[in-house]
C-alpha cells in the first residue's frame, strides 16, 4: 500500500519522528481554516501518488489566507498527470538550511535490509546514484541484530553530513529503522530530511509504502487501504482478493506465485507481447480462485488473450486443472486462452484439461512456447 504524503507524515508521528504541522483537506475553506491554523507562511501541497507535483503546480507557498484561498482553489481538482488532486495537504513552511536523503527498504539479493543516505536530498535519488553514486553512503542491517545506534552513528558520518545535523539525523534515523520494522512497510523514505537554520532536523517530505500482508497485526491500516488509488480493474481484483496490477497490453496473466508472475510478464516481454496485467492467485487454484481471475481479466476490453502459467506444488496439477475447468463452466471468457501447466502431477493436470482443448483453450508444453502462442493469438508482436 502506497501512503499519501500526509500520511506518510502521520505514519511517521507515530514513531516520534519531527514532521511539520499540518492538516489534510478537501475543499477550499477547510484549507484557508487549517492555514490559520499552523500559521503563516503555509505550503500548499497536492497529494497524489505520483511525482512532479512541484512542476506541474501542484505546491505553492501561501504567505496569507487570500494566497492559500487562490492556491487551494487552484490546485483542488487539479489533474496531475492523470491523477486528480481531491486532497491537500496545508503546512507550516519550513525554514531549510540544508537538504538530505534517507531511507530503509529490502535488499532481496543479500537478504538484509538497506539503509540509504545523502547529503544530495530533494532530488531524486536515481539522478544522485547515476551522476555521484559515492554521494549516497548504504548501510545493511541483519533483521535479527538490528540498527546499533553505534553504527548509525558511522553510517552518518559516512554519509558526511554537517556536523551540525547528526544528533537529529542518528535520532530520526533510528526511529525510521524502527517505523520501517515495527510498521512492516516496504519502504519509507524521507527527501528532504532537512537541516533547520536552529540547528533541527526535520522530515520535510514522507514516502511510505506498507506490506499489505501485514494487515492482521495493524487494524488501523484499513483507513490507508480505503484510500488506495485504483482502476476499476484493480478495484474487482482487491475485492476477490487477488494481487493485481493493471498494465496496458493485450496478453492477460493469470500465475500462481509473485515470482512466477513476474516472469510471466517478462517472457511475453520478450517475444513480442504486452502483458496487459500482473496477476497473482496465490498458492490456491481452486475454482473460485480460478473464476475470480478469469472475471476480473475478461472484463478488461484490451485482452485478446490469456496466459495461464501454473507451476504445480503444494497445490497439485490435477487440483489445478479441475479448478480451471470449474472455472471456464461458471465464467464466459471472450478471449482464447492457452495454459502452461508443470510441476506437482503436471501429467495429470493436462489429461483432465485436454478433453476441454479447442481453439479458445489451448495448452503448450513449456513457458516460452506458451509465451509465443499466447502473443500470435493477440494478434501477434507489439509494435
Amino acid at each position: 500500500m502506497d501512503l499519501f504524503e500526509y500520511q506518510g507524515k502521520q505514519f511517521f508521528a507515530r514513531y516520534g519522528i519531527p514532521v511539520s504541522d499540518g492538516e489534510a483537506v478537501t475543499d477550499v475553506e477547510a484549507a484557508v481554516a487549517a492555514a490559520d491554523r499552523v500559521g503563516y507562511p503555509v505550503v500548499v501541497k497536492a497529494q497524489v501518488q505520483v511525482g512532479g507535483r512541484g512542476k506541474a503546480g501542484g505546491i505553492k507557498l501561501a504567505a496569507n489566507a487570500d494566497e492559500a484561498r487562490r492556491y487551494a482553489t487552484d490546485i483542488i481538482g487539479m489533474d496531475i498527470k492523470g491523477h486528480t488532486v481531491e486532497v491537500v495537504w496545508v503546512e507550516h513552511a519550513s525554514d531549510i538550511s540544508e537538504e538530505y536523503y534517507a531511507s530503509f527498504t529490502l535488499d532481496r539479493s543479500a537478504k538484509q535490509y538497506l539503509g540509504m543516505l545523502s547529503a544530495q536530498g530533494g532530488v531524486e535519488i536515481e539522478d544522485v546514484a547515476a551522476t555521484d553514486p559515492d554521494a549516497i553512503a548504504k548501510i545493511h542491517v541483519d533483521p535479527a541484530e538490528g540498527l546499533s545506534e553505534a553504527a548509525c552513528r558511522a553510517w552518518v558520518e559516512a554519509a558526511a553530513l554537517n556536523p551540525a545535523a547528526t544528533e537529529g539525523a542518528v535520532d530520526i534515523l533510528m526511529k525510521l529503522y524502527t517505523a520501517y520494522t515495527e510498521g512492516d512497510a516496504d519502504l519509507v523514505e524521507i527527501n528532504p530530511l532537512i537541516l533547520t537554520p536552529d540547528g533541527r532536523v526535520h522530515a520535510l517530505d514522507a514516502k511510505v509504502t506498507l506490506d499489505d500482508n501485514s494487515v492482521f497485526r495493524h487494524a488501523d491500516y484499513s483507513v490507508y487501504d480505503e484510500t488506495q488509488v485504483r482502476d476499476v480493474r484493480e478495484e474487482a481484483a482487491h475485492e476477490k482478493g487477488l494481487q493485481y496490477i493493471g498494465l496496458d497490453g493485450s496478453v492477460g496473466i493469470i500465475a500462481n506465485g509473485a515470482g512466477l508472475a513476474m516472469s510471466t510478464v517478462d517472457i511475453v516481454t520478450q517475444v513480442g507481447g504486452s502483458p496487459a496485467n500482473f496477476l497473482d492467485i496465490g498458492g490456491g487454484a481452486n475454482a473460485d480462485v480460478m473464476a475470480g481471475a478469469m472475471e476480473v481479466i475478461n472484463n478488461d476490453p484490451k485482452v485478446r488473450s490469456i496466459f495461464i502459467n501454473i507451476f504445480g506444488g503444494i497445490t497439485k496439477g490435477e487440483e489445478v486443472a479441475n479448478g480451471i475447468v470449474q472455472a471456464l463452466a461458471r465464467v464466459k471468457i471472450d478471449a482464447p486462452i492457452v495454459i502452461r501447466l508443470d510441476g506437482t502431477n503436471a501429467d495429470e493436470g493436462r489429461a483432465i484439461l485436454e478433453p476441454h482443448r479447442s481453439d479458445m483453450l489451448q495448452i503448450e508444453p513449456t513457458m516460452r512456447d506458451a509465451a509465443r502462442r499466447v502473443v500470435e493469438l493477440a494478434g501477434g508482436v507489439s509494435s
